[in-house]
């Protein structure tokens, strides 16, 4: 510890990512990335740019892939999005974060379920936003009523992690309606493995705001890149907020990476279906195999097992060269969060749990 620390980094838990570990090479189903590479068009759009531009400073308002979003969203709910509905930063925890820092006052509170993203608690310390958590139920699941007439914003994950479970929409609708007053942020990192995006609720409220990421179904957790969609004055906030911070959020490379996922629809929907099918084999085979695994909207899933303690489990697999995440928090600590691989990575993950137990 420094002298020279404030007094907010003196006391703050920072958050806790999961291992890269470079001692050994293991199959990695910690960090839900995605198994596979980004698409062609991704790869050779990066091979082709004229890497002598990168000497100048990128667009700062990355107009060109606000508007391929607001194209893309536009076509997929049947209704206009234009650019100025788009924000766009640097991995969708940068985007988190500056939400914190355009919506909440010192002292305002936070609502969310007390098992979800462990980023969160992190930001409502850093900036000073009190956390007041509602319960999942025994099922692990969001009772949608304790979210009703409340007097802070909320942020929901869904899919939530790491419990994988999703809110149907008219649920995540009747949130919406039932704080007119308050923003209610939707956390859409895992939405395109099964769940329904709340984009189409953007023109219908002025009180939602979706954040999605290109680092889990678009198969980029390496370029950093995220972004949130509401209405023009909520993503006006954002921009004021950046342009108070830091103009160039966004590389040069990250955006015409950016722009090309969005152009290979066809990759995006075949791989992500190919995600799913291998999620739903593995299921089960868990199940055979006595593990309680729960409903996954998810490119992971979380499962328990009642002869084999989770901690353990995650010990022997990690000796037999799998990672898999594990939390030691209340209620979950009998819990891991798989991952979902490729076919072979997830068959040589069951391979070493029958192993194991």
């Amino acid at each position: 510890m420094s002298k020279f620390w404030n007094d907010k980094i003196k006391e703050i838990e920072p958050y806790t990512p999961g291992e890269q570990p470079k001692d050994k090479k293991y199959i990695k189903l910690n960090t839900n990335e995605n198994p596979y590479p980004p698409s062609s068009k991704v790869i050779e759009k990066i091979k082709s740019m004229n890497l002598e531009d990168l000497k100048l400073y990128p667009d700062p308002d990355v107009m060109e892939l606000g508007k391929v979003i607001a194209e893309y969203f536009s076509n997929k709910i049947n209704d206009k999005v234009t650019h100025k509905q788009v924000f766009i930063g640097n991995g969708s925890d940068e985007v988190l974060a500056f939400i914190f820092m355009t919506f909440f006052n010192a002292g305002d509170k936070v609502y969310y379920p007390d098992i979800t993203y462990s980023f969160y608690p992190v930001y409502a310390d850093l900036f000073n936003v009190k956390e007041v958590k509602i319960p999942l139920n025994d099922s692990f699941e969001i009772e949608i009523q304790k979210y009703f007439g409340l007097d802070g914003h909320i942020i929901i994950a869904n899919p939530n992690a790491p419990t994988s479970i999703a809110l149907k929409l008219d649920e995540i609708e009747e949130i919406v309606k039932n704080n007119p007053n308050q923003l209610v942020i939707i956390d859409e990192a895992y939405v395109d493995f099964g769940a329904e995006s709340a984009v189409k609720l953007i023109n219908k409220y002025d009180n939602v705001l979706v954040v999605q990421t290109f680092s889990k179904s678009r198969f980029m957790a390496g370029i950093r890149l995220g972004y949130a969609l509401g209405s023009e004055n909520i993503i006006e906030g954002l921009n004021r907020l950046k342009f108070s911070f830091n103009s160039y959020t966004i590389d040069r490379i990250s955006i015409e990476a950016g722009i090309e996922s969005f152009k290979d629809d066809e990759y995006f929907e075949k791989t992500n279906a190919k995600i799913i099918q291998t999620r739903e084999k593995t299921v089960e085979k868990l199940k055979k195999l006595r593990f309680n695994v729960l409903n996954s909207s998810a490119n992971f899933i979380f499962i328990s097992h009642n002869k084999v303690f989770a901690g353990d489990l995650y010990k022997q697999l990690k000796e037999n060269g799998v990672l898999v995440r594990y939390f030691a928090k209340d209620r979950i600590d009998n819990y891991l969060r798989i991952t979902i691989g490729t076919d072979e990575e997830m068959g040589i993950f069951i391979e070493k749990l029958e192993e194991i137990i």
